[in-house]
């Protein structure tokens, strides 16, 4: 079982002062966050993608690189790439390039994206949204597995028998599907056989429950060992040395900052009533002290059938010594409590 964290480099108003630091400062921060990750014995982290004010990570690739040669063990992905925007063959390249940089330790996590910025800045569009992401994920999938490739598509100019480099230093660099629940994803990562990030971050985890099997059968009649398949989750959530304490401050900028995105996509007002249900053993959002954030991934791990645990850390503006106080628990005391237990029950389940 793999725990890590992933971030969007969010750059909205602090809640409590009111200042907005620089994309450069926020940038800054967030290598130092990744330093800690890999000292406290954390797996992964994830850097989204962006393009607009309220981010900076809109260049993943290079602060991934630029983390790489700090740290040690940890592994660094995108979370997600938005593919549909992207040249596959510039992105396989960067990607390649993160790899030699930390001696085999960088993913992909491809997917369309929730925010659709980078479609005008790129220039696509929108009508191509699903043709888009289907094509570049098949061309980027042939870049991984072979040195030379030709290709011939609809919206890339062709090429015949050309070398891609540099090659990373894994044989196959890993490339996972980011999904928001859509069915046609999980299935298609099914008969791609690659393997499968969910994103929950409302309702009820077990909602998604359903796609799991659809994903593991899609692989199996694609000619796949689904078994050998893995599928995570990225949530929300904060980790502090009480439960009162992580609410007390992981609340009020959660709720800015669905506060603030929401206006623009017709929400209602976030509540206190919905975050504490969200926050409860059957909700999508992991808050609390280190027993009770453990208790949930494991709960939740359980059920779902987990091999890795994604905690999107922070939502909005926080102050950086509560995040990387957050990262410090993660790491020294939630990540050891659920990769005991899952080992446990992994090894007695398949006895």
């Amino acid at each position: 079982m793999e725990i890590g964290i992933d971030t969007f480099v969010e750059t909205t108003p602090d809640v409590r002062t009111g200042i907005t630091i620089s994309h450069a400062e926020r940038i800054r921060e967030v290598i130092e966050e990744i330093v800690l990750a890999d000292q406290v014995g954390l797996d992964i982290f994830g850097v989204g993608e962006h393009h607009r004010k309220e981010f900076g990570d809109s260049a993943t690739a290079v602060i991934l690189g630029a983390a790489a040669s700090m740290t040690k063990n940890i592994r660094l992905t995108s979370s997600v790439t938005v593919l549909s925007a992207a040249d596959p063959v510039r992105l396989f390249q960067q990607f390649a390039t993160v790899d030699g940089i930390s001696n085999g330790r960088a993913e992909i996590i491809a997917g369309r994206g929730s925010m659709v910025d980078a479609f005008p800045l790129f220039g696509y569009n929108l009508n191509d949204y699903d043709a888009l992401f289907e094509e570049k994920l098949e061309l980027l999938l042939k870049l991984r597995d072979s040195e030379k490739v030709t290709w011939r598509g609809g919206f890339r100019p062709a090429f015949t028998d050309l070398g891609i480099y540099p090659r990373p230093v894994q044989s196959s660099l890993p490339v996972w599907l980011g999904s928001g629940g859509n069915a046609d994803s999980v299935i298609r990562a099914g008969v791609l056989g690659i393997p499968l990030v969910l994103a929950i971050i409302g309702g009820s985890p077990m909602n998604f429950a359903p796609l799991i099997p659809l994903y593991k059968k899609a692989a199996a009649r694609a000619g796949h060992d689904a078994s050998k398949l893995k599928v995570a989750v990225h949530s929300l959530g904060f980790v502090a040395e009480s439960n009162s304490l992580a609410v007390d401050r992981y609340f009020p900028p959660t709720q800015a900052s669905f506060n603030y995105f929401g206006k623009e996509r017709g929400w209602g007002q976030y509540t206190r009533a919905q975050f504490d249900a969200s926050r409860s053993l059957e909700g999508a959002m992991y808050v609390g002290d280190p027993e009770t954030v453990a208790n949930k991934i494991i709960h939740m791990s359980k059920r779902l059938g987990l091999s890795r645990f994604f905690l999107h850390l922070p939502v909005g503006t926080m102050p950086n010594e509560e995040v990387m106080k957050a990262i410090e628990l993660l790491g020294k005391e939630v990540a050891p409590r659920v990769r005991e237990e899952m080992a446990s029950w992994k090894a007695n389940n398949e006895g």
